[in-house]
């Protein structure tokens, strides 16, 4: 079996399983996907999923489904998708081996 395009740590999967239950509509799981924008160009997007979309990898690890947009699949393979809480910010954060540099601010990268 092939490794999945992206893993999730335990943290991430308790807040997409925590999400899921607070979601106002009924949803399966969530998206992974990338945005241009930052300034580096690319922003991690992640969104409430219903169902898979044509041609998304679905990832189900952990007890919950994350969705990988098509177009995202190639500068995602062998990240790995974490949740962090701090003092001042929260938010899953993502370990990327493709990404070739980030942002002062860490908003965004590039590959």
């Amino acid at each position: 079996m092939a490794d999945p395009i992206i893993n999730l740590t335990d943290a991430a999967a308790d807040r997409v399983r925590s999400l899921m239950d607070k979601a106002e509509e009924t949803v399966s799981g969530v998206r992974v996907g990338l945005s241009t924008r930052g300034c580096s160009g690319l922003s991690y997007v992640v969104e409430y999923a219903e169902e898979a979309k044509q041609f998304e990898e679905v990832i189900e690890d952990k007890g919950v489904r994350v969705f990988v947009d098509p177009a995202a699949t190639m500068f995602l393979i062998g990240a790995t998708m974490d949740y962090r809480e701090g003092k001042f910010e929260s938010g899953f954060v993502f370990e990327n081996p493709n990404a070739k540099g980030t942002c002062g601010c860490g908003e965004s990268f590039h590959v």
